[in-house]
């Protein structure tokens, strides 16, 4: 039996994606007609609430400021990530390690989580000045938590039968955490790294809101203090779409690591 051509599994494919993301396009089309309509109706004011269209032509109109003012967002959204990742990474490999470094640290990591970003973006920048660090440090405060449990989660969902038959052929204990702890946490860490890269554009903005010369954050704030909120919501946009793109390059990274994880849809 042979099997089908590329270009027709391609096409299967992306039928079925199409299929698949149908329900949301259709209510998204749907909640966008509805507002549209409501203030064609309504009368409001634009400087009240613009309309899908409004927003759109705006965002066009002034899209290179747009444009000029997302690639600072996305430098320090991926510079904090980066550093969200790694010290998640490290941390939870000395909290397996290290029952009591655990003990010790987890509930200071679970207080971090506590504090309100907004309250703590001007100390970070009082502290670390206007540049590019309280930034990173912020982003990576917000994104590194999920990471760390999703980690942590994974270790201890090692099947205990692989572990023992490593521990019986003398295998040492980085070797067992290597060949076993590790991969078992892969699909835990992927899901972590979707959670924490939809915080990762938000974290930015707001840190932007801090302190910042460019960046969408900025760009918010002096569209808000113009009375713009066409404007404010096509930046809006623009981060909820750099948002999607970031997720979806996360879960392009999982097809690569794991080909052989099917997916949530293909589970079902």
């Amino acid at each position: 039996m042979t099997s089908p051509p590329p270009s027709d599994s391609r096409l299967a494919a992306l039928n079925g994606a199409l299929y698949r993301a149908s329900p949301a396009l259709l209510a998204g089309f749907a909640f966008l007609a509805a507002w549209e309509l409501y203030v064609d109706l309504s009368g409001i004011k634009p400087s009240i609430l613009p309309a899908p269209w409004r927003i759109l032509t705006q965002g066009w109109l002034n899209r290179e400021a747009l444009i000029s003012n997302t690639w600072p967002t996305l430098g320090v959204t991926l510079g904090g990530f980066a550093l969200s990742l790694a010290f998640a990474f490290v941390s939870s490999i000395l909290m397996d390690f290290m029952p009591f470094m655990r003990r010790a640290l987890l509930p200071i990591f679970i207080g971090s989580q506590t504090l309100p970003l907004v309250a703590i973006a001007p100390l970070v920048v009082l502290w670390f000045g206007f540049g590019l660090l309280p930034k990173i440090l912020l982003v990576a405060l917000v994104t590194f938590f999920p990471l760390l449990v999703a980690l942590l989660q994974g270790y201890e969902a090692t099947d205990r039968d692989i572990a023992e038959l490593l521990n019986s052929m003398k295998a040492s204990r980085w070797r067992i955490f290597r060949l076993a702890r590790l991969p078992s946490s892969l699909p835990y860490f992927f899901a972590g790294l979707r959670i924490s890269i939809t915080y990762a554009v938000v974290g930015a903005i707001f840190a932007e809101y801090a302190g910042a010369a460019r960046g969408l954050g900025i760009y918010i704030l002096n569209a808000k203090n113009n009375f713009r909120p066409d404007l404010v919501l096509a930046a809006v946009v623009v981060s909820a779409v750099l948002t999607l793109c970031l997720f979806g390059v996360t879960l392009m990274i999982e097809r690569l690591v794991m080909p052989w994880q099917p997916s949530g849809e293909r589970r079902r």
